[in-house]
């Protein structure tokens, strides 16, 4: 007996809601451009940066903050970029493709 069904039948009445993270479900707007996805050291550390975002502001800061929690990394939302601490470009652009972005990446 798995961890869901004891769950059951403890709380036999309670109802599971899905939970789902999609692009289309959290209401970001997908574009046909792709975006850019570049490295970049600064002052010595590596960062990521995500560029070329036509939306609207408030989508591309929902889309920084989902994917500095999917990676628990710092990072920050400026001049229409989302730049993340490390060289996550792979992680990021995968995560960008599962939402439905085209990512296309820039330099190295």
């Amino acid at each position: 007996m798995d961890l869901q069904d004891q769950l059951k039948n403890l709380f036999p009445d309670h109802e599971v809601d899905e939970v789902k993270d999609n692009a289309e479900d959290s209401g970001i707007w997908i574009q046909d451009e792709p975006l850019l996805c570049k490295y970049e050291k600064r002052k010595g550390k590596p960062i990521t940066i995500i560029d070329g975002y036509n939306g609207a502001t408030e989508d591309f800061k929902i889309l920084a903050k989902e994917i500095k929690t999917a990676l628990s990394v710092g990072g920050s939302f400026k001049n229409d970029q989302i730049i993340i601490q490390g060289d996550y470009r792979d992680k990021i652009m995968s995560i960008l493709k599962d939402k439905g972005f085209t990512v296309k990446r820039v330099g190295g």
